[in-house]
């Protein structure tokens, strides 16, 4: 049962903006729990503990209510975004690429908006376009870096690590798709307990059988914390961002998660020492302003959606109550 309760919409929101303060710690502390631990061990422990802290929070959802659409397809695809995450950290070269690939995948806030117009019936404005067109032109200009952009540069970056960046967009594209599945068919169904859980088991199956350990050497105090510290904000994060947008109010969150890289930038100067230029800061301008044009193109849309929703919740329940006899 969780024990997460409010009554009020303002505090629901309060908490749910919580969500992408601990999101924009989870780049950097994922980046410092591979490094002191191996990719394999150290995601293995990172989801222990966020598995640990969601059970406590949200519980485990009851399977028999639970849509089959979402349990078998949604549920695999939030664990292969998990997976594309972390692997595109871990292949990234550290300090400011993994920066760079955290940004590819912060592309997600423009693209679930654009999932939600093709496939959740929200309605749009033109600008919509400009505005993902705009999110997209942000990630150019930081791949470029401090030179200025050319084709020769961009490819070249992304060459050097293709792998990364791929992953990194990967990422973004199954989370996108697994917000509009969960609109779709999730109803009131949380399974944040379990896609940790099976991320867990994932990453300890890759370390017993000797996997991403190859680069683990002395466990420092600073890999332990950020086990300690992830934990906490991925799985935090998760049941704060569900509580909010079940009771708060979904504009303002879905707003608020625009700020995430702005905040994950931030944190990475502190935790692992990432030099930003003013070109990186410049490139994360223009995908926050893409991704505030693609919520204000959708805001009337989605505000009808959730009319819509919530007035077949009411027919269905007013339909479930039985005339007394």
């Amino acid at each position: 049962m969780s024990i997460i309760k409010s009554d009020s919409t303002r505090q629901a929101t309060l908490i749910g903006i919580l969500a992408p303060i601990c999101w924009g710690m989870g780049v950097s502390l994922v980046r410092g729990i591979a490094e002191g631990f191996g990719l394999a061990q150290g995601q293995t422990l990172l989801y222990l503990t966020a598995a640990i802290c969601l059970f406590f929070t949200i519980g485990i959802p009851d399977f028999s209510k639970v849509d089959k659409r979402y349990l078998f397809i949604g549920l695999p695809t939030a664990n292969a975004s998990s997976l594309c995450f972390c692997l595109a950290i871990f292949f990234s070269s550290g300090g400011a690429q993994t920066m760079e690939v955290a940004m590819v995948n912060y592309l997600w806030p423009s693209l679930t908006l654009l999932f939600a117009v093709l496939f959740n019936g929200v309605r749009t404005r033109w600008w919509i376009v400009p505005g993902i067109l705009l999110g997209f032109f942000g990630i150019v200009h930081i791949l470029a870096g401090s030179d200025g952009f050319s084709l020769e540069g961009f490819l070249g970056r992304i060459l050097e690590h293709p792998l990364s960046y791929i992953l990194a967009l990967g990422a973004a594209l199954t989370w996108a798709g697994f917000s509009s599945m969960t609109r779709a068919w999730g109803g009131n169904t949380n399974l944040s307990t379990v896609i940790f859980t099976i991320n867990m088991l994932i990453y300890g199956t890759l370390w017993l059988c000797g996997f991403g350990t190859e680069t683990v050497g002395e466990v420092s105090q600073h890999g332990i914390y950020s086990v300690i510290f992830g934990g906490i904000a991925m799985g935090g994060a998760y049941a704060a961002w569900t509580f909010g947008m079940s009771k708060g109010n979904v504009t303002v969150l879905a707003l608020a998660s625009y700020f995430t890289p702005v905040l994950s930038c931030l944190f990475a100067v502190v935790w692992i020492n990432a030099k930003l230029d003013s070109s990186f800061w410049t490139g994360v301008a223009f995908v926050v302003a893409g991704s505030l044009l693609c919520w204000d193109a959708t805001t009337r849309g989605m505000k009808s959606v959730l009319k819509r929703e919530g007035e077949k919740r009411e027919k269905a329940g007013c339909a479930s109550v039985k005339p007394a006899s």
